[in-house]
C-alpha cells in the first residue's frame, strides 16, 4: 500500500528543537519571550525583502492565529457594531468571521477570472452602491491570496484611496507571494499572515499581524495582551484579547525561517511539474500565475476540470453522507445532515476526489463561496458568477514539502487513468 500523499503538510528544518529546547531552559514557556521577539524580527527582514528602489519598514506583531489577525486588524481599522466590511467572497471563512465577531457585517465581492481573487471593478460598484443604500463607507477591505495567487492589489488600493478606506490584506496563504516585485501583505494598512500546520511554514499554529509602523505595532500588541494598562495592577480602559503567540511556538518560526525559501522553491517547483505532466490532458487546467506581474508560492496547486470531463465512478457521486473530515479538516465533529447542498462541486470534480483518496492522495475542492455559505445567507454580496463556478469546477491537488516528484508523477498518473 502506498503511503498517504497529503495535501500541505509542514516540513521541520532540524533547528526547531534547538529553540524550544532553549525555551524550556530558560523558562519562557509563555505568550511572550525571546523566542516572539526574535521570529518577529526574522519575519520583519523577510516581508521587508523589496525588488525596487522604495525601502520598506513594516512592522511585524506574532499572534497566536491569522483570524486573530485579521480580528486585530479590523479593530485597529475601528470596525464595529452596524459597520460593513468588504470581504472576498472566494476564502476560507477566517477571512469573514472576524467581521461578525466585532458585530459588524461581511459584504462580499466576487473574483475576477484570471487570479480568481477579489474584482476591482465589481469592489467599487459594491462601495457606491453600499454608501447610496446606507449613506455609510464600508470601514475596511480585504482581498484574499487565494491558494498564494497575488490579488490585483495596485487596483485595490486605487480604488480603496478613492473611498478612504484601509485595506487589510490577508496573505495567510500568499507568504512569500509577490505582485509587481512586493511582497503580499505590504501594501495595505496591514497584512495577515498564518502559521497553520499546513502554511508554508508553521508554528503549528500561529499567526501575524504586519503593521505599517511602529505605533501600528504598538497599538496590536496592546490589544493582543488583554488591553492591560501600565498600574502594579491589572487595570483595564478597553476589551483586549489573549492572540500573543507563544514563546514554544515562535521558537519553531525560527527554525522554520531557515528553510522558508527551500520552502516556496518546492511549492513553485510542483506546480512547474503538474503543469507539464497535464499539459494535453483534455479539460485538465492547471491554474497559472496570469501574467509576469504575479509570482505566487503556489501554496495549494489548484486545477480545474470542465463540465465534459467524464470521470470514473461519477454515478455514484455524493450517494452517501461523508462521516468524517475531508481535505485535512480536522475537529469537524458536526455531522452534515444530508450529502448535498444547493451549491457543491460537480459530479465529475467530486468523483475524481474519491478516485484519489482512494490511491492514497489527498485532494479537496476549493473554497465554497461565502455568499453560498448557510450563516452568511443574508449578508450582501456582489457576485458575477466566478466564485461559484470556480468551486463547481475546482479541485487541489497536494503540494506540501513532502511531495516528490514521483508523487506528483503518480497523481498526474492517476488523474489521467481516472478520466474515462
Amino acid at each position: 500500500m502506498r503511503n498517504r500523499i497529503y495535501l500541505c503538510l509542514a516540513h521541520m528544518s532540524g533547528k526547531e528543537m534547538d529553540y524550544i529546547k532553549e525555551a524550556f531552559d530558560t523558562n519562557w514557556v509563555v505568550p511572550m519571550g525571546p523566542n516572539v521577539n526574535a521570529f518577529e524580527e526574522d519575519l520583519e527582514t523577510f516581508v521587508n525583502d523589496l525588488h525596487g528602489d522604495t525601502p520598506l519598514d513594516k512592522k511585524v506583531v506574532g499572534l497566536s492565529s491569522g483570524t486573530a489577525a485579521v480580528h486585530l486588524a479590523l479593530l485597529a481599522c475601528g470596525v464595529g457594531p452596524g459597520d460593513e466590511v468588504i470581504v472576498q467572497t472566494f476564502t476560507f471563512c477566517a477571512s469573514s468571521h472576524p467581521v461578525t465577531y466585532l458585530g459588524a457585517t461581511p459584504v462580499f465581492v466576487d473574483s475576477e477570472p484570471d487570479s480568481w481573487n477579489m474584482d476591482p471593478d465589481l469592489l467599487e460598484e459594491a462601495i457606491r452602491d453600499r454608501i447610496a443604500l446606507t449613506g455609510k463607507t464600508p470601514k475596511a477591505i480585504v482581498p484574499v491570496a487565494l491558494y498564494g495567487m497575488p490579488y490585483q492589489i495596485d487596483r485595490i488600493m486605487e480604488v480603496a484611496a478613492r473611498y478612504g478606506i484601509p485595506v487589510v490584506e490577508d496573505a495567510a496563504e500568499g507568504l512569500g507571494s509577490r505582485y509587481d516585485g512586493q511582497v503580499l501583505g505590504t501594501t495595505g494598512e496591514y497584512g495577515v499572515l498564518s502559521f497553520n500546520g499546513n502554511k508554508m511554514i508553521t508554528t503549528s499554529g500561529g499567526g501575524a499581524l504586519v503593521c505599517r509602523d511602529d505605533a501600528s505595532k504598538k497599538e496590536i500588541l496592546y490589544y493582543a495582551t488583554q488591553a492591560r494598562e501600565s498600574y502594579p495592577y491589572y487595570q483595564h480602559e478597553h476589551i483586549g484579547f489573549n492572540y500573543r503567540m507563544s514563546n514554544i511556538c515562535a521558537g519553531i518560526g525560527r527554525g522554520q525561517m531557515t528553510v522558508i525559501d527551500d520552502h516556496i522553491a518546492h511549492h513553485r517547483h510542483v506546480q512547474e511539474l503538474y503543469c507539464l505532466l497535464l499539459d494535453g490532458a483534455d479539460g485538465v487546467t492547471m491554474h497559472r500565475n496570469p501574467s509576469d506581474r504575479y509570482d505566487s508560492n503556489f501554496w495549494l496547486c489548484a486545477a480545474t476540470l470542465e463540465p465534459g470531463v467524464r470521470v470514473r465512478g461519477e454515478e455514484n457521486a455524493y450517494s452517501a453522507v461523508v462521516t468524517g473530515a475531508v481535505g485535512g479538516a480536522a475537529g469537524v465533529t458536526h455531522a452534515a445532515r444530508t450529502a448535498v447542498t444547493d451549491c457543491q462541486p460537480d459530479n465529475n470534480v467530486e468523483a475524481l476526489r474519491v478516485v484519489l483518496d482512494e490511491a492514497n492522495v489527498e485532494a479537496r475542492p476549493l473554497w465554497k463561496p461565502m455568499h453560498r455559505q448557510p450563516v452568511y445567507r443574508n449578508a450582501p454580496a456582489y457576485v458575477n458568477g466566478v466564485s461559484e463556478d470556480l468551486f463547481r469546477r475546482g479541485i487541489c491537488l497536494p503540494a506540501g514539502p513532502c511531495v516528490s516528484d514521483e508523487d506528483v508523477m503518480y497523481i498526474v498518473e492517476t488523474i489521467k487513468s481516472a478520466i474515462i
